[in-house]
């Protein structure tokens, strides 16, 4: 590791030309550097590939892989396998596929601050690799994920990556998440079956070629009895982005924001520690580059003894002084053109030489890679802008769209040969490419396109590559240079319009049949133009509605209009599943596909596309009569909404009136799933709910994390501390046997009289972030364990407090009400009516 010390400490004396002054332990100097210059030129400092895999968007180790990338230059890529559909949502109450797309965008959003590429396995919505939920069991995640389709798509990316090292983030360990160790095995095995040509042959078929990885490394820092170690500091301050690499890795943590990640961090030192755990012979050595040719002048020592060997061993000299003129644009934009012809011809070479065709490979993907690197140091250094406009960010079949390409030449150099080019799929009709002789510094010059989409054209996946983009060419010093450019926006082809429903789930009580429940139909247009649409919902067999059917006019694009329906059961309807499908015509067209918005600031705006459907259930429910339920919401749950929708009758509670209204009047306040976390007023009127119980009131609190805002010694009138590590405090079998312990108990009798039936058919799990210690006024009601594991008895705690009472519940009810299980909903109404005679 020593070269690379010396290069870093080399950056420093170059760039540090003002001393930096730290403010809150962040480096702070008064020149202003150029880090898009620079995050295009440290690259060309060596040719090492690094591979960081992970099972969720979060996974990735950003402190180690911002030092990699952004301190030294590695190709560095971040490859996770699912889109963590089955975690919580901090932001929003986005949850399942929505959520998936969320934390996708946020996995993106981050990787531009380490410098880091973001890739998944999973391709689309409900995908095979799918986000199950917490596993403890590596064999669970690969049954339920498929091994062999999820171990393809592993060995495919290796060989089409082409790493010199792997990484896992995690160890195959029974303290970690099953998703976790699951990768981290696959990872392991990875580095034998990526260069054994008997595995996965199609691959070859598609031209890719076996690739053999030179280390796999995992992470050490908490394992104290393992060998081949190395620790790297990385806690150095890099004078270009005014922090240490694990400061600007948490500040790509903070992209993270529906997983609450990101904290702010001193400068200080840091090590990480790793453990080599596989290498070819030539590399078995634990120092993290020794036995990787970490620049073409290493790869020069390589080759074969002739004139190629001097050509490396100049081409990365030629490199190094292009990291030398930095800051300088104008010396670099030549440099940089001349570094291509040079690359071109040492791939020509390379391609003909008579190299052994391991050796060919790997130096043709260097090569390759630097081109690369090239021409986007090129574009950049050339100060050429490049904006591309499209008429609609959203597009419909048969639509036809105008988009704009501006380039703007704020270089000084003369461009020739300037083109730009719109690349769309073949079937899409665009006129053809345009060109300008020269583009002069401070002109600008527009191209302008027509395109017609498709009247089949898919409609839009958001885990594809952006269906729009363009591409720029321009000569300069007698070589050609390119550069494809995605849009700032994301371009999404949908249904002419969108039906979405409230609610999407229906619960009928077969105890007492609701004589009607409203549905309201939102009808929105994507259509550039005038849509009128009957809409209307096909029911079950003996259902009834009125209106029967309703027309809308929708004027043009973006225009909504809501339609009321009052859906009437039948008097016996049985028990069971029912789907409620609502439908647009139009034009002789039938649309049944909601296309619901996903929009935060800090991601694209994206897309999730699923047919609209009520999903039912009619069961059994008793509730007591009159009720009258307070809901303490925490925007992480609809908890309030699936009581309502059952007939109960729930009032939420705003900020204010939890400050200021009358708390005496609900027979039981329910607080949201961590809702001390998202409501500071809560914490301030903790003493009023308490005050609440005392005098009579029954108050529900579903469960909280640890750190939460949850103080174990005042946030419940009792003590009671949530387990930690979160992890081990959990049951993730939502099989699991649960053994009730006081059956004859009110809990279990009132008003539902609860069997073991209702704890059939839940999802995901039973419980998370069960209670570790409580006061012994707590009583304890159930027993649940994963397999071969202790059992918990602290899925539902209660005590009295003075003339109330004080329930803490972790299962996981919101989920449960969620998924439609009848079961989840009878228990959650005996837990919230105990206070009721």
């Amino acid at each position: 590791m020593r070269r690379v010390f010396k290069q870093i400490l080399a950056v420093v004396i170059i760039l540090a030309t003002v001393s930096p002054i730290y403010v809150n332990g962040m480096a702070e100097t008064n020149e202003k550097h150029d880090v898009e210059l620079w995050n295009a030129l440290k690259p060309l400092s060596t040719t090492v590939t690094f591979l960081n895999t992970g099972a969720h968007p979060d996974d990735e180790r950003s402190d180690f892989l911002a030092y990699l990338s952004r301190g030294l230059g590695v190709k560095t890529a971040s490859l996770i396998a699912n889109r963590g559909e089955g975690g919580q949502n901090e932001i929003g109450s986005e949850l399942g596929n929505a959520l998936g797309i969320i934390r996708s965008n946020e996995m993106i959003e981050a990787a531009k601050i380490t410098g880091v590429k973001a890739y998944h396995l999973s391709k689309e919505p409900s995908d095979a690799i799918y986000d199950f939920g917490f596993s403890k069991s590596p064999d669970e995640t690969l049954e339920k994920w498929g091994e062999e389709i999820t171990y393809e798509r592993l060995i495919r990316f290796i060989r089409t990556y082409k790493p010199d090292i792997v990484m896992p983030s995690f160890r195959n360990v029974d303290s970690q998440h099953g998703h976790h160790r699951a990768i981290s095995i696959l990872s392991q095995k990875a580095f034998s079956d990526a260069a054994d040509p008997n595995v996965f042959p199609e691959h070859f078929i598609e031209g890719l070629t076996p690739w053999q990885i030179k280390k796999v490394y995992l992470p050490a820092d908490s394992f104290s009895d393992v060998t081949k170690t190395e620790s790297i500091e990385i806690g150095m301050i890099n004078p270009i982005y005014g922090m240490t690499y694990p400061q600007l890795g948490e500040q790509s943590r903070f992209m993270h924001k529906s997983q609450g990640m990101g904290s702010e961090i001193p400068a200080e030192p840091r090590q990480f520690k790793i453990e080599l755990v596989n290498a070819i012979e030539s590399a078995n050595n634990p120092d993290l580059f020794k036995g990787i040719p970490y620049n073409f002048t290493e790869w020069a020592i390589i080759v074969p003894k002739g004139n190629l060997q001097v050509q490396l061993k100049n081409f990365q000299k030629r490199l190094d002084r292009m990291v030398e003129l930095y800051p300088n644009r104008e010396k670099i934009f030549p440099e940089a053109q001349k570094a291509l012809k040079d690359v071109e011809r040492l791939i020509n070479k390379t391609e003909k030489s008579k190299f052994d065709n391991g050796l060919k490979t790997d130096l043709l993907y260097k090569l390759e890679t630097k081109q690369e690197q090239l021409e986007e140091l090129s574009f950049i250094s050339s100060n050429l802008e490049v904006k591309t406009e499209i008429s609609s960010n959203v597009l419909t079949r048969g639509e036809t769209a105008k988009v704009k390409i501006t380039l703007t030449n704020h270089g000084r150099e003369i461009l020739n040969h300037v083109e730009a080019l719109l690349l769309v799929p073949t079937d899409w009709k665009n006129v053809k490419k345009q060109s300008f002789t020269k583009l002069k510094p401070n002109e600008t010059k527009i191209f302008t396109y027509e395109i017609q989409v498709p009247k089949d054209e898919e409609y839009f996946n958001p885990y594809a590559e952006s269906i729009i983009q363009s591409k720029v060419i321009y000569k300069q010093n007698g070589f050609q240079t390119e550069k494809v450019f995605g849009l700032d926006e994301t371009i999404a082809v949908v249904p002419d319009l969108s039906i979405a429903v409230n609610p999407q789930n229906i619960v009928v009580n077969t105890a007492d049949v609701q004589e009607s429940i409203p549905v309201t139909v939102k009808v929105k247009s994507y259509f550039e133009g005038e849509k009128n649409a009957t809409v209307k919902l096909n029911l079950p067999q003996g259902w009834k509605t009125n209106p029967v059917q309703k027309e809308v006019t929708l004027q043009e694009r973006n225009d909504e209009k809501e339609v009321t329906f009052n859906l009437k059961p039948p008097a016996d309807l049985k028990e069971g599943n029912f789907t409620i499908e609502a439908i647009a015509v139009a034009d002789g067209k039938t649309f049944t596909t909601t296309v619901q918005e996903i929009s935060y600031d800090h991601i694209k705006h994206s897309y999730y596309l699923y047919p609209t459907r009520i999903d039912g259930v009619a069961f059994e429910l008793l509730k007591p009569e009159n009720l009258k339920i307070g809901y303490v919401e925490s925007g992480f749950d609809k908890v309030a909404d699936y009581l309502t929708n059952a007939g109960f009758d729930v009032s939420k509670l705003s900020e204010k009136y939890l400050t200021t209204g009358d708390l005496s009047q609900y027979d039981t306040i329910i607080t949201g799933i961590r809702a001390y976390l998202s409501r500071d007023d809560l914490l301030e009127n903790n003493e009023k709910l308490f005050e609440y119980v005392k005098n009579g009131g029954h108050l529900v609190v579903q469960y909280h994390k640890p750190e939460d805002k949850w103080n174990s010694e005042k946030s419940a009138p009792y003590p009671l501390e949530i387990g930690t590590p979160s992890i081990r405090y959990r049951v993730t079998d939502e099989n699991a046997t649960v053994t009730v312990k006081k059956p004859d108990h009110k809990l279990f009798n009132y008003p539902n009289k609860i069997t073991e039936g209702d704890w059939e058919n839940w999802v995901q799990e039973r419980g998370l972030y069960f209670p570790m210690k409580w006061d012994e006024k707590y009583e304890t009601f159930i027993s649940m364990a994963d397999p071969n594991e202790k059992p918990f008895e602290s899925g539902i705690l209660m005590a009295k407090y003075g003339n109330g009472t004080y329930l803490y519940t972790n299962l996981v009810f919101y989920r449960q009400m969620e998924n439609q299980v009848p079961g989840a909903y009878r228990i959650f109404t005996n837990l919230i009516s105990y206070g009721v005679e």
